[in-house]
This record gives C-alpha cells, sequence and structure tokens, in this order.
C-alpha cells in the first residue's frame, strides 16, 4: 500500500496540486454540485454576488495555508493531531462533531445521489444510493493512492463539464448578465449591501471545514513551506472556481424565481438551453460523480484517524477488508438517514454543527495555529 502512495503522491507537481485536488472532490458534494449551494450563499445577492465568492476564496485560502503548515512543521497527517495542536485536550469535541456531521453529511449525499440519478438518468432511488455504498466501500478497501488518482481523473471530468455546462448557459444569456451587473441589481434579496456579501462568503468557507482532514493525507510529501502556501491557494481556487462558473450561470436567469429558488438549479439551467437530453444525463454523472467523491474523502480521513490511533497503541493499521466494511457500515446507517429527506436532514442541525466547527477548528487555527506556524518555521529532525 505504502509502495502504490509514493507512486503517485510524490511525482512531479502532483505533491502541490493534489492536496487542493482532494480538497475540491471533497467540497464538491450536494447542494455545491447543483449549484443551490452557490445561489444560497451569494448567488441570491445578485450584482453584490461575486463578494461573496471573493470572500469564500480568501477565507479558505488562509484555512488550507495554515492547516497544511501544520501538518507539515509537525508531520501529522489525521485531523486528531492537527486538533491537538490547536486545541490541546479538547480536540475530542471536534472528534464528536465531525463523526455526527459526517453521517449528516453523507445521509445527505445518499438522498441527492438517489434523487438526482432518478430524475436524470431514471435510475430507480434506492438503486441510486445502493450504487454510491458499493463504489465508496470500493474506492476505501484500496486506500489512499487509489482515492487519489480517483479524485483527480475525477476533477478533470468535472471541470469539463460544468465549464461545457457553463458556456451553453451563458451563451444563450449574455445580455441579461450584463444587465444584471450594468444596473447592480439585487432585487431578490431585499435590502442587500456588500458587507452582508462578504459576511456570507466568510460564513460558506465556514461551512466547509469539514473538508479539510479530506485532504491530510495528501501531504507526506511535502518538505517546504512554499508548497504548503501554494496547494492551500490552489485547493481555494479549485474549490471557487466552478462557484464562479455557477454564480456567473445564475447571473443568465436573475432575479427569475423559477431559477434561483429550485432545489436543483443547474438541471433547470440546462434543461431551459437545449432540447436535447445529453446535458441532463452528463449532469446526471456529473453530479453523482462528486457525490461520492465527498462520501469517499470523509470517511477517508476518518479512517486515517482511526489509523493513527491504532498506531499509538502499537497495533495494526485496518486492512483494506476492514476498511470496507467499516465504510459500508457507515453508509448503510446513512440509509436509513436519507430517507428522511435532503430538506429534513439539513434541518437537523447543519448550520449548528457548522458553527461548532468555526468554533473549535477555524477560530483555534487562526490563533493558536498561526502562532504555532510563525514560531516554528522549519521542519523537527527527525528522531
Amino acid at each position: 500500500m505504502a509502495t502504490s502512495n509514493k507512486d503517485f503522491r510524490t511525482s512531479g507537481a502532483l505533491k502541490i496540486l493534489l492536496p487542493g485536488i482532494v480538497l475540491q472532490s471533497v467540497l464538491m458534494g450536494g447542494g455545491y454540485a447543483t449549484g443551490r449551494e452557490i445561489i444560497e450563499y451569494g448567488g441570491k445577492f445578485g450584482a453584490y454576488g461575486w463578494v461573496s465568492g471573493v470572500f469564500t476564496f480568501f477565507t479558505f485560502a488562509v484555512i488550507a495555508v495554515l492547516t497544511f503548515e501544520l501538518a507539515r512543521i509537525y508531520r501529522i497527517y489525521d485531523y486528531k493531531s492537527i486538533l491537538k495542536q490547536i486545541i490541546g485536550k479538547a480536540w475530542p469535541i471536534y472528534d464528536i462533531l465531525y463523526v455526527i456531521l459526517l453521517f449528516l453529511i453523507i445521509s445527505i449525499m445518499a438522498s441527492a445521489t438517489g434523487e438526482i440519478l432518478q430524475q436524470t438518468i431514471g435510475l430507480n432511488y434506492m438503486v441510486g444510493v445502493v450504487i454510491l455504498i458499493l463504489i465508496v466501500a470500493f474506492l476505501n478497501f484500496f486506500g489512499s493512492a487509489f482515492i487519489a488518482k480517483f479524485e483527480t481523473y475525477g476533477t478533470i471530468a468535472l471541470y469539463a463539464a460544468y465549464i461545457i455546462f457553463t458556456i451553453m448557459v451563458i451563451t444563450a444569456n449574455k445580455d441579461n448578465i450584463a444587465t444584471v451587473m450594468a444596473t447592480q441589481d439585487t432585487s431578490y434579496v431585499e435590502n442587500a449591501t456588500l458587507p452582508m456579501a462578504m459576511v456570507t462568503g466568510i460564513i460558506y468557507a465556514s461551512y466547509n471545514l469539514s473538508a479539510i482532514p479530506a485532504g491530510l493525507f495528501t501531504l507526506r510529501a511535502q518538505t517546504k513551506r512554499s508548497e504548503s502556501i501554494i496547494s492551500g491557494i490552489i485547493g481555494a481556487l479549485l474549490m471557487t472556481i466552478p462557484w464562479f462558473l455557477t454564480y456567473f450561470a445564475v447571473m443568465g436567469y436573475y432575479p427569475d424565481d423559477s431559477i434561483i429558488g429550485a432545489s436543483v438549479p443547474w438541471l433547470v439551467m440546462l434543461q431551459s438551453v437545449s432540447d436535447s437530453n445529453i446535458p441532463v444525463l452528463v449532469f446526471g454523472v456529473v453530479a453523482g460523480w462528486t457525490l461520492i467523491e465527498t462520501a469517499t474523502g470523509m470517511i477517508h480521513a476518518l479512517l486515517e484517524r482511526l489509523d493513527h490511533s491504532l498506531e499509538e497503541k502499537n497495533q495494526e493499521p485496518l486492512s483494506p477488508k476492514k476498511r470496507g466494511i467499516i465504510t459500508a457500515a457507515i453508509l448503510v446507517v446513512a440509509i436509513f438517514f436519507s430517507k428522511i429527506g435532503i430538506i429534513n436532514l439539513i434541518s437537523m442541525g447543519y448550520s449548528a454543527l457548522a458553527y461548532g466547527f468555526i468554533l473549535f477548528y477555524l477560530l483555534p487555527l487562526v490563533t493558536v495555529g498561526l502562532y504555532k506556524v510563525i514560531k516554528n518555521g522549519k521542519v523537527p529532525k527527525k528522531d
């Protein structure tokens, strides 16, 4: 296992690119892939929405750079070890938050997968959910190197699809985009302001803190501060480029409630610009792919955390079989929650958990974490 990881993750520029690729892969699931989150956290502000995107980028870049640099300095590649550095003995609180959010997010992923595949390619709801379970368990069975390759190729395919989707929509609606920007239209949100858009961008980046642990396993080859900085910025760019693609596509319809209020905005936009079912079918595959990547990344971060705990106890790490079984068990439990439905799942405390991550990760990171990064610029010598 270790040999294959080294072959892929330390080759050429990949040790710089891979952390950002994995973060983007985990981030772009559920509400992000559908376009719903982009509207909720920026698009609804119309001409001011781009400001939310800019602040999302800068906030996430700071979070990623500081986390990657802590991992490099202390040679720690699981979230438990990172947390011990910034919140000490309070780390189990984050552990609890992460596990709860993991089940909640994967339940949302399972529900979204079933619904999207049913709406776009006609698969039975439960068939779509079972496909999610099998693929994610398969990926975690083969481990880090295989996941890294899967998510790298997935990112290339995803970006190609989103660029094509965006060109199709913007080409058909460029006049309305120009009008929204020229008239500074923010009519969908009453009394919208630039500070409101700024704060929304910061909150959205903070909501995605749970994705950070998923990229830690890709950092082992990094030895320079410049690598941490570049990787963090690349991660933030990869996170926000699809955000801006979706934002400008949505501006082609602003403030039309049939798009701004849609549960799957991309689906409605693609249906409006093409008489063919092919773009909708491709979207179904792309959206399903992003959901698989999100579930895989979050579970993999948990498995890395378990492996580190076993290592501390001088026990053997999880075997591929055990990884696959644990993954499948998590997903099976998530199926039962997924039957509740996406909207109800989110209302069960998604926002409250996100603020928990801000309190127990973001704030300690930009205070204690920043202090340690400044104080300890060099990699400690090997024991």
